[in-house]
């Protein structure tokens, strides 16, 4: 039995990543090229989440890739912070402006993380409200930008349902939008098990 060199085995995990970030922003992507037909859409407010609005939502999940490429493509050390915000961007008012950020940190993401070692230590600086620092790698922020993002996927997910697009229907997105993928695993093998059961 022939064993794969383990830096193989992390090179694999890299570009699994690579594929997980560029699947959720593709998400978004789709979101505003299949289901928002109108700018003014992107800046309607929550009834149920004050303040909240699907434009802010995609320029927040969007920015947290952005900051960690961006720190990543510096030279060393590492020092990465996600409470830099870059508020009022077209992206949050302008379907084009967000079609053409999000595309355009995919393109980065092509660029960028197949030459990067996911195992790169990094220093986080983080207001808790307390200024903290930890210390942490690339491939697991690469993670945590890609879940943060889901998370508030769900979030556009509630704002998109309340749009009445008829008299008593609000925008209905694909079944897996807004979901963590442990939860769409876990729902997989549920109905797998429930079917085998019934047959």
């Amino acid at each position: 039995m022939t064993t794969r060199p383990p830096n193989a085995d992390r090179r694999e995990t890299l570009f699994q990543q690579l594929a997980v970030a560029k699947t959720v922003l593709s998400q978004a992507v789709n979101l505003i090229d299949n289901h928002l037909q109108a700018d003014d859409q992107l800046s309607v407010h929550s009834q149920y989440m004050p303040g909240s609005t699907i434009g802010k939502h995609l320029r927040h999940a969007r920015d947290h890739f952005t900051l960690l490429l961006d720190c990543i493509a510096k030279p060393p050390p590492y020092v990465l912070s996600y409470d830099i915000r870059i508020r009022n961007t077209p992206m949050e008012t302008s379907l084009s402006g967000a079609r053409s950020a999000l595309l355009e940190t995919i393109k980065q993401l092509e660029e960028v993380v197949p030459r990067a070692n996911l195992d790169e230590p990094l220093t986080l600086h983080a207001i808790t409200p307390h200024m903290h620092e930890f210390q942490s790698t690339f491939g697991r922020e690469l993670w945590f930008a890609s879940l943060h993002c889901v998370h508030h996927w769900s979030m556009v997910r509630v704002i998109a349902g309340e749009m009445l697009i008829t008299a008593d229907q609000g925008i209905k997105l694909h079944e897996d939008f807004g979901f963590a993928p442990s939860t769409l695993v876990y729902q997989g093998e549920n109905a797998s098990s429930v079917e085998s059961q019934a047959s």
